[in-house]
This record gives structure tokens, C-alpha cells and sequence, in this order.
């Protein structure tokens, strides 16, 4: 089995999980700095703004880290004359953090190839994708700069998919994981694999590295996922608990104060199956029966979260989180680390 430490620059298997909306580069950094990997989620980020977030890391640490992209499935939703439809459904929670309802934009998010000209420019260690195989051109023109290719999946059959497609590793994220559930070969409702039952069967399945991702949020849960043959855990929900992170006081105490069994799967916010915390605004969407396509809900839902987050109203905004949340009781990204470390067989 490839090392996988040395294949990505790391020092400990410890692997930051990319945020859509919600990474930092003082969280990046800062894990990368402790001898992870840092990720930085690229979600709607144009090319400049990946060049800016890229000079911010390098001025930030010197260490390796990763950029993180959704792939197209090839069915998001355009922008057209149902944008108004939608929008005005969401009417009253536009009104209750004082933002106008949105006009219809020329474009929901930027094209694939505009972000990997600025990727390729910013050549980051690694580079990781969700929803799908990544191509071959993407794959030769990863390698042909030195980057590292990781792919996601949520079952056997996606995980055999990514290494046909010739990538470096998989992170095999299991349905405990907070945010998007990333499935590509099935609906992500019939892809609902726990991490305990998928990482072992991707490591006897596949001949890459596997990360492991989803519960994973103290000692023990490292320990667990090598037990079941992991090269690295991918961890997500404790690292945004901490003052680390983008998330604002109302996310954090989300995170400390939902248990596991009280986080939903759920398409209300962006129109993609994804795991966080039932609040207001999730619950009414779900009762409207009205929920947009993506990534145009996703597009509309975040003119009003946006302000709801810059409010400090957690009732109206994304608060996604993982099953294992109440395990998330640490301050500081190094805490988190240090905790993690420990459950790292030999360290």
C-alpha cells in the first residue's frame, strides 16, 4: 500500500474536511501547520477569488494543503424563468434578516474550467472532488503540475469508479458525516452507508489509500477507522466547532447542543441531500413543499443565510453537523489535533 503521508505531504493522518461556505484560511492553516492536511472548500468560488484564498494560504503557512471542488453531474438547474417561482417562496425569510428577494443572476455558480485554471496556476498538494470521477484531462493536467487527486464516495461501487479514474486516494465518507451527502452512481438516499460498514469494504475493494470520514471526532474514532484498515481520517464537525473556523456562535452552539439522533438528512437548503441541524428554516421549507433544484435553492437560500450569518441567526441558516456532533468539545483547531493524534496507532 502506498504511504499515504508521504504521497500528500503530511506529517499525521490527520485530514481536515473541506467546507462548502464555511472554510477558513486560519482553520486551513492552521491544521496544515500541525502536520495535517489542511482543505479549503472552493464551492461558488470564481478564479479570482480561488487566486486570493490561494495567496492568503501560502502567506498563511508553507506547509501543504488541499482545494476542494464539486464536479457537475451534468443536471444543474439553469438559471430561467422559474427563478422567480422559487424566490418568492422564500419571500419571508429574505424579510426577516432585511434583504431584497434576489432577480435572476446570469449564472448560479462558475464553470469547472474557470476554477481549475485558477487551481492550476495556485497548484495546491492536493486536490480533492466530490460527485463523481474526475476526468482524464483533469487527472493529467493534476499530474503534469504535481498535484495529488483524491476522490469521495459513499459506497464500494463508487470507490472501484474513482480508482478505474485514476486517483490518488478515496476518502470513503460514511452517512454520519455532516453537509452533502457526494453520491454519483445512485441517489444519495440509496447510497446511506455508515462508516463502520464502508471503510473496511473500500480498503478490501480498492488498492489506494483510504480516508476515512464521517463520526470521526476524538481518539477513539481514529483508532477505529485504522482498525478497519484507513491510511487517515477526514474530520469535519469538531474542527468547526472551534474558534478556528468560519463558523459564527450560533453554528458552534448548534454543534454542542444537537444530538445524534436529532441532525437530518435533508434537500430544504440546497436542493442536494445534505446533514445539519433542523432549525426554523429547515423545518418550513420541508413543510412548504416547495424546494428549488440545484444549485439554484442553494443559490436562493444563500442571499438570506448569508445575512442570517452575519446576524448571528442560527434559525436561518445552514447548521450542518455530523452525528457526532456532542463529541466536538474542543476550543482550538490545535486541541483537536492534539486529541485526534492520540488516537493514531504508534504516535
Amino acid at each position: 500500500m502506498t504511504d499515504l503521508a508521504a504521497l500528500l505531504g503530511f506529517r499525521h493522518p490527520i485530514v481536515l474536511g473541506p467546507f462548502g461556505g464555511l472554510s477558513s484560511v486560519r482553520l486551513t492553516a492552521a491544521v496544515s501547520e500541525s502536520g495535517g492536511l489542511g482543505s479549503y472548500g472552493l464551492y461558488g468560488y470564481d478564479g479570482e477569488r480561488i487566486r486570493q484564498t490561494a495567496a492568503e494560504l501560502r502567506a498563511a503557512t508553507a506547509r501543504p494543503f488541499a482545494f476542494n471542488i464539486w464536479l457537475p453531474t451534468g443536471d444543474e438547474a439553469e438559471p430561467g424563468p422559474q427563478h422567480a417561482v422559487y424566490a418568492q417562496a422564500l419571500q419571508p425569510f429574505y424579510e426577516a434578516v432585511g434583504v431584497e428577494v434576489p432577480v435572476r443572476p446570469e449564472r448560479y455558480m462558475p464553470s469547472l474550467d474557470e476554477q481549475l485554471d485558477a487551481i492550476w496556476e495556485a497548484a495546491p498538494a492536493v486536490l480533492s472532488v466530490v460527485y463523481g470521477v474526475p476526468s482524464a484531462d483533469l487527472i493529467a493536467g493534476a499530474r503534469s503540475r504535481g498535484i495529488r487527486v483524491v476522490g469521495t464516495a459513499t459506497t464500494v461501487a463508487e470507490a472501484l469508479a474513482l480508482e478505474a479514474g485514476g486517483v490518488d486516494a478515496i476518502v470513503a465518507t460514511g452517512m454520519e458525516a455532516a453537509g452533502h451527502r457526494v453520491s454519483f452512481l445512485r441517489s444519495p438516499e440509496e447510497s446511506l452507508v455508515g462508516t463502520f460498514a464502508l471503510v473496511p469494504q473500500v480498503v478490501d475493494a480498492v488498492g489506494i489509500p483510504v480516508i476515512a470520514a464521517g463520526g470521526v471526532a476524538d481518539r477513539r474514532g481514529v483508532a477505529a477507522a485504522f482498525a478497519l484498515g484507513a491510511s487517515a481520517v477526514q474530520v469535519g464537525t469538531a474542527f468547526l466547532a472551534t474558534s478556528d473556523s468560519a463558523a459564527n456562535d450560533a453554528h458552534r452552539a448548534a454543534i454542542r447542543s444537537t444530538s445524534a439522533d436529532s441532525s437530518v438528512l435533508t434537500r430544504a437548503m440546497s436542493g442536494r441531500l445534505a446533514r445539519g441541524a433542523r432549525n426554523r428554516v429547515v423545518r418550513a421549507i420541508e413543510a412548504s413543499g416547495t424546494i428549488a433544484p440545484f444549485p439554484m435553492q442553494n443559490w436562493l437560500t444563500g442571499r438570506f443565510r448569508t445575512a442570517a450569518g452575519q446576524q448571528n441567526l442560527g434559525e436561518l441558516q445552514s447548521l450542518w453537523l455530523g452525528q457526532s456532533a456532542p463529541l466536538a468539545r474542543w476550543d482550538t483547531a490545535s486541541e483537536v489535533f492534539d486529541e485526534l493524534v492520540a488516537g493514531v496507532p504508534g504516535r
